[in-house]
């Protein structure tokens, strides 16, 4: 179908295509087996100016819209999504910056990050705080013109390759979420190390570590918004990316399929190609209707927030849910129509399959994504 993107969407989709096939598709599998931070593949994304379309033009960006971060996302993940999320998790730490930095602050941080040079990480979770937030164990305490840090994130995406770490810590535990608050931590301040690297099921090719902070002091002017906005913080940033993560997930998807049915034109059994066995067919036609529901649902909830919607959080869950839900029915079925080669390491779905998982995991549980639309819708009727 025809999305009617722009003349300047569409270069840039053929760019990014471009890219995820000639410098992404070549390491895929080795970064997958050694689990290495893929380094050469960001300094490529570099280079396009990818990292620019997340940052306003005063800032060294090109003050591009959500419709061109989920075609940059959907682009790169229909290769590789261990690689993507590299790149799309470096966007999800720089956001709460974007949204509710000072100007201070956009001017330190965000040009660096335009450039390629300074990756960025989002630093929420925690041991024992994952869906709730408000169990929150990471603690920020005022020394005069200083805060210290305590407390440990773990399974952040970037962990220990990104210099600029937004991170939440609770300045008041006994306002539950209004305690928490959100503050920027660079790499090298004292008191800030890591873990080591998570063994991950899928999306080897990213790192995930934990965070450690041991009486990290931080001035006070790196607090972002300020004392008990931390949860509106992450939860605005969260709605923005969210989208990210269904065209992360449709990427996937559409990836596995090309392969399957390509697969299908040249293997042979009883005589003649699978795709002419009418099972097959069937099951080849159900997925191309589930993916183009998909991009569908991806792309219109971009342009409502590019169309300065106010409030897009059901929305923004909609896409994680629906998308993720299909790239995991559709990778495992693509698995099955290869039969045991798609079961091996020589083809690609496997890994497609195993990536797949984490898109109904991150950034929100798809139970958690349910909870929010239910509560939205009655929030909708009630007049709220």
């Amino acid at each position: 179908m025809d999305y009617f993107f722009t003349e300047e969407q569409k270069q840039l989709q053929a760019l990014v295509r471009k890219i995820a096939e000639e410098k992404v598709k070549p390491v895929r599998a080795e970064y997958d087996i050694t689990g290495e931070f893929p380094w050469d593949c960001i300094k490529e994304f570099s280079k396009a100016g990818l990292f620019q379309l997340f940052i306003e033009e005063k800032y060294g960006g090109v003050s591009a819209g959500s419709v061109e971060t989920c075609i940059a996302m959907e682009e790169l993940s229909r290769v590789c999504a261990g690689i993507a999320i590299c790149y799309g998790a470096s966007g999800l730490g720089i956001y709460p910056i974007i949204l509710f930095g000072n100007e201070e602050q956009k001017e330190k941080y965000l040009p660096p990050f335009a450039r390629g040079e300074k990756l960025a990480a989002f630093g929420l979770t925690e041991p024992g705080a994952g869906s709730d937030a408000a169990a929150q164990q990471t603690t920020a305490v005022r020394d005069g013109n200083e805060y210290i840090l305590n407390g440990t994130k773990q399974w952040i995406t970037n962990g220990g390759e990104a210099e600029i770490y937004t991170v939440f810590a609770m300045t008041d535990k006994s306002k539950g979420v209004r305690g928490i608050s959100a503050f920027i931590v660079e790499k090298g301040t004292p008191g800030f190390s890591f873990g080591k690297k998570a063994d991950k099921m899928g999306i080897r090719a990213s790192v995930t570590r934990e965070l450690i902070f041991e009486d990290c002091r931080i001035p006070v002017e790196n607090i972002i918004a300020k004392e008990g906005h931390g949860f509106r913080v992450a939860m605005a940033t969260l709605d923005h990316t969210r989208p990210e993560i269904g065209a992360q997930a449709l990427g996937i998807a559409q990836g596995a399929f090309d392969e399957a049915l390509k697969y299908s034109r040249v293997r042979e059994q009883f005589g003649q190609p699978l795709s002419s066995f009418q099972g097959l067919q069937f099951m080849f036609a159900e997925i191309a209707t589930h993916i183009e529901a998909t991009r569908a649902l991806v792309y219109s909830v971009a342009r409502f927030i590019d169309g300065g919607a106010k409030n897009f959080t059901k929305e923004g869950a909609m896409v994680k849910l629906f998308s993720s839900e299909m790239a995991m029915k559709v990778t495992t079925d693509c698995v099955q129509l290869l039969g045991g080669y798609g079961y091996m390491k020589d083809y690609p779905l496997e890994k497609m399959m195993r990536d797949a998982k984490i898109t109904q995991i991150y950034e929100g549980t798809n139970q958690i994504q349910r909870n929010v639309i239910a509560l939205r819708l009655i929030k909708e009727l009630a007049g709220g």
